[in-house]
Parts: C-alpha cells; structure tokens; sequence
C-alpha cells in the first residue's frame, strides 16, 4: 500500500495518507496566534478543512480527535467552536487534555484522524 505525504517538511507533514486513512499532525493557529481560545479553534478547524479536501476527504470522515489546551478551563470556550464545527451523527473518537504547547502563543492543538 502506497503513503502520499501532504505539507513534508523536514520535521514533519501535515498529513499522511495510509489506504483509505489520512492522519493530520497536531494543528496550531497561524493567522489567530496569541488570540483567544475561540479564534484560534476556528483558525485551526479551518486549516483542518482544507486539508482534509487536499486529502481526498472532509469532517464527515473523521475517526479520532486530540485535542490539546494550555488551559483546562478553557474546555467550553474550545466546545462552543467544535460544537458549531463538527457535522452532526459524525463526531469522532475525541481526548482532550491540559498540556504547555511548543511555544506560549499558543493555547490550542488539534490533530485528527478520518477515513477517505
């Protein structure tokens, strides 16, 4: 079975297809960074978007979240944005946990798991 790469760099890609599953490295904002809970969730779901489309695949296919806050309280801030993202009777498998991220503007990581 063959791998396609998306986004290679030297470190890692975004996402990695394998058959008929696409795995997506941890997602942080880019154009919401330093800014609220709320903005970078929806900056990071939208770049999740369009991976997935470049992947051959969409929301509806998602198998598994992880989700990564710098601060547990911000739990339902994080929800009300996943909540109006995620397509209904498709939620994934789903963890999320309070962990320092790679650099303190950052206070969201997302990496998920669908199928094509």
């Amino acid at each position: 079975m063959s791998i396609t790469r998306i986004g290679t760099g030297p470190r890692m890609s975004k996402a990695v297809i394998h058959g008929h599953t696409v795995y997506l490295s941890g997602q942080v904002a880019s154009t919401t960074k330093g800014g609220s809970v709320h903005d970078q969730t929806a900056d990071i779901l939208a770049q999740i978007d369009a991976i997935l489309k470049e992947a051959g695949t969409d929301k509806t296919k998602l198998l598994s979240a992880n989700i990564w806050l710098t601060d547990i309280s911000t739990f339902g801030e994080m929800n009300a944005v996943w909540d109006g993202w995620v397509a209904a009777g498709c939620t994934p498998a789903r963890a999320t946990v309070e962990a320092k991220l790679a650099a303190p503007e950052y206070k969201v990581e997302i990496a998920v798991v669908a199928a094509r």
